[in-house]
């Protein structure tokens, strides 16, 4: 790719999101930073400059299929601008870093992004370098601006998921009602009366029994349910509120 055809100060980066073994997970992107003869291991968010001929909607779906192998398909909602005039100079090391990388400038603009992905669909093995999916929980440090970043996402998220039901972009075709409450309850940081839970969700039309249950559990198997998004486009106009 020609530098001539790179916007070096516009950038796009992504909040990818992802929900595994009882957590919320975000996808960060590991890079080793060598700093006054010390080698620092780093982490960030997927991005990417903008190119001449792309819109920045284009840009982060291009960096989620190269640097994830996601498809074009996923829940991808554009989150902020960040502009701050010093949002690549928080820490010396990697603005340093920055420019050693040959593209980009002292000022950056970048557009940011929030995704939601079944986790169980990515292949590992297009993950771009060093790629993981961490607890957003657990992250306290990134690079740059990228942890305010974040913290923006999640948020975002929390406030969308109160009125629409992109949850189920994060579960399995089939779940079971207590794994629908478990994933509220993380991103939402609280928790909920069962009984009540189960009255809030029952608004939801597009939320229907598959008609088979869990397998090989040393419990009664639970109803598994999915959703069924024709039913969501044919009732959206109905706003549904989940505020509590």
């Amino acid at each position: 790719m020609s530098s001539s055809n790179i916007l070096k100060n516009i950038s796009v980066d992504c909040v990818v999101f992802g929900y595994e073994r009882n957590a919320l997970r975000v996808l960060l992107r590991q890079e080793f930073i060598n700093y006054r003869g010390r080698i620092y291991e780093e982490w960030k968010l997927p991005g990417n400059h903008v190119l001449r001929e792309e819109t920045t909607d284009e840009t982060a779906v291009r960096i989620l299929r190269e640097q994830s192998g996601i498809a074009e398909d996923v829940y991808l909602k554009q989150l902020s601008v960040f502009s701050d005039v010093n949002r690549l100079k928080l820490r010396d090391r990697d603005y340093k870093w920055k420019k050693e990388q040959g593209v980009g400038d002292n000022r950056v603009v970048t557009v940011a992004y929030y995704s939601l992905v079944n986790i169980s669909d990515i292949d590992a093995s297009h993950l771009y370098n060093v790629a993981r999916w961490h607890k957003v929980s657990e992250v306290k440090e990134l690079i740059y601006d990228h942890k305010d970043i974040l913290d923006t996402a999640l948020m975002q998220l929390r406030e969308d998921l109160l009125n629409k039901p992109i949850l189920f972009e994060l579960l399995p075709e089939l779940f079971t009602l207590t794994e629908l409450q478990t994933l509220y309850e993380i991103i939402l940081d609280t928790s909920f009366d069962k009984r009540n839970f189960r009255r809030k969700i029952s608004n939801m039309k597009y939320l229907i029994p598959s008609g088979k249950r869990q397998e090989n559990v040393s419990h009664k198997p639970a109803m598994l349910y999915l959703f069924d998004r024709k039913i969501y486009e044919k009732t959206k106009q109905d706003r549904f509120d989940f505020s509590v």
